[in-house]
């Protein structure tokens, strides 16, 4: 949504990202019900992110207007080609046994959660992209039940950093309705769709449209004039 808002319709960045936090709260919501009701969903998981995502959420938005945009653009590229590359390389990854136990995944969920709540509230994300991987990877759980369960904690995550952008004026609401239409119809097509692929299909897909994502980043370059 940030980069159609930004090239075809030209909103400014920072209310791109403020814009599109708003309509995530609405696709978390609806994705998370789908998900849900195929018992894709791992609450426990989703309270432990969720907990420490609301707290960073309001600093990553009120964090949007320090950095310089087109090196956090960057940065952020690399690291998703970087979680494309884990994801393609998933089959062939030991069990790590940090998060064999209750408190290690209580940690690294935990962890997990503070770090996209932070990126989701300064990105205008909803945070998939980083706790998808994580719960797919480090703490055991099936791809189905990871997205499922990263879709509940962007309803809280995403509900944080769009009120705090909100009272920073970086809100365009008239673009809000139809981009909230949007994404729930495409989110429950989605999610009825995700169930259809076996597991290995749908990391590929989802590996694809991360890396996808992380070359376009790369390619920011410094604002001029």
């Amino acid at each position: 949504m940030v980069p159609l808002m930004v090239e075809l319709l030209k909103v400014r960045q920072h209310q791109a990202h403020g814009t599109s936090l708003v309509a995530i709260v609405f696709t978390g919501l609806m994705g998370a019900i789908a998900y849900g009701l195929e018992g894709s969903v791992d609450i426990l998981a989703a309270l432990l992110l969720t907990c420490t995502a609301v707290l960073t959420a309001q600093l990553g938005a009120k964090f949007t207007s320090v950095l310089s945009e087109w090196k956090l653009k960057r940065s952020f590229g690399v690291f998703l080609l970087f979680v494309a590359a884990l994801l393609l390389s998933k089959p062939y990854l030991p069990h790590t046994s940090f998060a064999a136990t209750s408190v290690g995944k209580a940690i690294v969920l935990s962890v997990t959660g503070a770090f996209t709540g932070f990126l989701s509230g300064m990105m205008g994300v909803g945070g998939g992209l980083i706790m998808v991987p994580v719960m797919v990877l480090i703490v055991g759980l099936k791809q189905h039940t990871a997205q499922g369960t990263s879709l509940l904690v962007m309803v809280s995550a995403g509900a944080v950093g769009a009120w705090t952008h909100w009272k920073l004026g970086h809100v365009k609401w008239e673009l809000a309705p139809g981009l909230i239409l949007g994404a729930t119809m495409g989110a429950l097509l989605g999610a009825k769709f995700a169930h259809l692929l076996p597991e290995h299909q749908l990391r590929l897909v989802f590996a694809a449209f991360v890396a996808v994502m992380g070359t376009r980043y790369l390619r920011a370059k410094p604002n001029r004039g």
